[in-house]
């Protein structure tokens, strides 16, 4: 399904004509925004900043709250049955109002969590999630970043590194970017998840919002960085559009 073409467009519009209004909005941000950034990280800040404006928990996707904790344990579930435990140290990338951080920070160890995001407003966000669910003496580190080159961060750091629904709103170069760094600050069994948008047809984009791969493309992309990657089958059982890849670090 390619989700940018004007056929798909014409029938989705005529099966969803509630949808219509909202996309047309949509295109009219993505032409202001395009004309006041020049690049796609300052892009899809801006979108955070006027997504956030309006409701934190939409802006990571949940139309609900009911569907913000849904979601949040379902990627704090699935990483605990695929090796999390508590005395790792995780890095998660987009980490947003903390939807599933807030479930990661409360298992893991004080100090253990830190999460990064590109929206400093979305972070205003989520210190309002530390303190609704009264997670502070967790120690927990928060950071806005310009980049995913993850300078900052220390070699060989984390035991789990965590991206939910980031690549599917990158661009191939930003995708390459994190994957070029990612191995540096992974110990040497550590892991690195990360969801994407996979069609099996021409990979695509929808405004500058959303992006389609396949995934032959993003695992070549991390063999070329000596990373190996395996995708999980069974993440496709659960309830979300998103498929997911783990990659380790090359012996």
């Amino acid at each position: 399904m390619d989700r940018s073409s004007i056929r798909h467009q014409a029938r989705y519009a005529l099966t969803h004509p509630d949808r219509i209004l909202p996309h047309l909005r949509r295109v009219a941000r993505d032409t202001w925004l395009r004309m006041r950034t020049h690049d796609h990280v300052g892009y899809y800040r801006a979108v955070m900043k006027s997504d956030t404006a309006r409701s934190p928990e939409a802006a990571v996707g949940s139309k609900s709250h009911k569907r913000w904790m849904a979601m949040g344990q379902m990627q704090f579930e699935y990483l605990v049955e695929h090796g999390l435990q508590p005395g790792h140290r995780m890095l998660e990338i987009g980490c947003g109002n903390l939807r599933a951080g807030h479930w990661f920070i409360a298992y893991l160890e004080p100090g253990h969590y830190y999460g990064l995001d590109i929206s400093p407003d979305i972070l205003m966000a989520a210190q309002d999630t530390l303190t609704t669910y009264k997670l502070q003496d967790r120690l927990p580190y928060l950071s806005p970043v310009r980049d995913l080159r993850l300078a900052f961060l220390p070699d060989g750091h984390f035991d789990v590194v965590h991206a939910h629904s980031v690549f599917s709103h990158s661009p191939l170069e930003v995708i390459d970017e994190c994957l070029a760094h990612v191995g540096r600050v992974l110990k040497a069994d550590g892991w690195f998840d990360f969801t994407f948008d996979r069609t099996d047809g021409r990979e695509h984009q929808v405004l500058r919002e959303d992006f389609y791969y396949r995934t032959e493309t993003l695992v070549a992309m991390a063999d070329r960085h000596d990373l190996d990657a395996v995708f999980m089958t069974d993440w496709e059982h659960l309830p979300h559009k998103q498929s997911k890849i783990r990659v380790t670090r090359r012996c």
